[in-house]
């Protein structure tokens, strides 16, 4: 058999495979809905993080947009969930769609310098929005609980009653409603990436110049995609403040917090799928797992030490790299276009009668 296979888009074996693929992630999502409360609490926040990655991967990955301070999206969005829990009386869940228009707006407002300057220009002024964020916490007291942080009540992050979960089965429901924002999140960045849009953002990315020649509207892609993203990441913020139940922006929204979901981003892969997925588990269980090491500093030093192997390695991340040798034996494509039949090398004759009768003339 020769190699790669080469599999078109629409054809019954891609089908197969998208039918595959939906199997394994079903059975993976019972799979986790099945485990002890402790695992499936890490599961639950390896979502959040792989939903917030995603957002920063659509701006940094997919545009070319540096950002070090999506973490500020990332407690606005927690923020938002809070605010509207706990003195709206919002059910929780309802708070995630607001919590990413939220942080949408906010995106494209911190988004607009990216018109004039890119880089590390930009890197910078995400930076000061990620230390402004903490302080501008604090100011507003009496919506955030300021340095002391928010609780928000145990009886107000009750499931819905049409969920048919209980208070008791509060991380159970969560669970489920990070399944779903996930899939969400990466179905719609699947369908943005590969719309014109997508084809826009990799042309803005590539180069701004010859993507202005071609009609590209520059300020549009760069200040939409940016808000997007800060969406995203906004609604991880949400699903993030449900699952903690309490809140302290110089704890959980420092620039620290940003650079890890830029770490991520870097070990999972750019502009892919399930780079962010890859970058989410490292940034869990790189921790958890390292806590045997020291006190502190094992997780530090296998981020380090993995960090360096992926850059001198993979510098396409580790999605990168595995879509790389899987490129090697499948390769996924656009369809053919279809071909109209060959016009006849003779002479066209009709076969239709011709009309019996006078001709009238006007």
């Amino acid at each position: 058999m020769k190699l790669p296979v080469v599999i078109e888009r629409g054809t019954t074996p891609y089908r197969a495979i998208l039918v595959a693929v939906v199997l394994v992630v079903a059975l993976a999502a019972l799979w986790g809905s099945g485990l002890a409360p402790f695992e499936q609490g890490q599961v639950t926040r390896f979502m959040i993080y792989a939903v917030a990655i995603a957002g920063l991967n659509l701006a940094t990955g997919y545009v070319g947009l540096l950002s070090v301070g999506h973490s500020a999206f990332l407690g606005l969005g927690a923020f938002t969930t809070g605010i509207l829990v706990v003195h709206q009386a919002w059910e929780p869940w309802a708070t995630i769609p607001a919590a990413f228009g939220v942080c949408l707006v906010a995106g494209l407002l911190v988004g607009l310098p990216a018109l004039r300057i890119k880089g590390l220009y930009l890197a910078m002024v995400t930076l000061a929005f990620a230390v402004a964020f903490p302080e501008l916490v604090a100011r507003f007291d009496g919506l955030t609980g300021g340095s002391s942080g928010m609780n928000i009540p145990r009886l107000a992050m009750r499931p819905p009653a049409w969920s048919g979960f209980t208070l008791g089965e509060k991380d159970q429901w969560l669970y489920w409603l990070g399944v779903i924002v996930l899939a969400l999140t990466l179905y719609a960045t699947h369908c943005l990436t590969r719309s014109r849009y997508g084809l826009a953002m990799a042309a803005v990315r590539e180069n701004e110049i010859a993507a202005s020649s071609s009609g590209i509207n520059i300020a549009v892609v760069k200040t939409l995609m940016f808000g997007l993203s800060g969406g995203i990441t906004g609604a991880a913020g949400a699903l993030f403040a449900i699952y903690m139940g309490t809140l302290f922006a110089e704890g959980s929204f420092t620039l620290m917090a940003g650079i890890t979901l830029l770490i991520g981003l870097v070990i999972g892969g750019e502009r892919t799928i399930f780079g962010p997925l890859i970058g989410a588990a490292c940034v869990v269980y790189i921790p958890y797992y390292a806590s045997s090491i020291g006190q502190g500093q094992g997780s530090a030093v296998l981020f380090a030490v993995i960090l360096l192997l992926v850059i001198f390695l993979a510098p396409s991340g580790i999605a990168g790299a595995l879509g790389s040798l899987v490129d090697k034996f499948v390769v996924v494509r656009a369809a053919r276009p279809r071909t109209a039949p060959p016009a006849p090398s003779g002479p066209v004759v009709s076969s239709a009668e011709p009309e019996r009768g006078p001709v009238l003339a006007p």
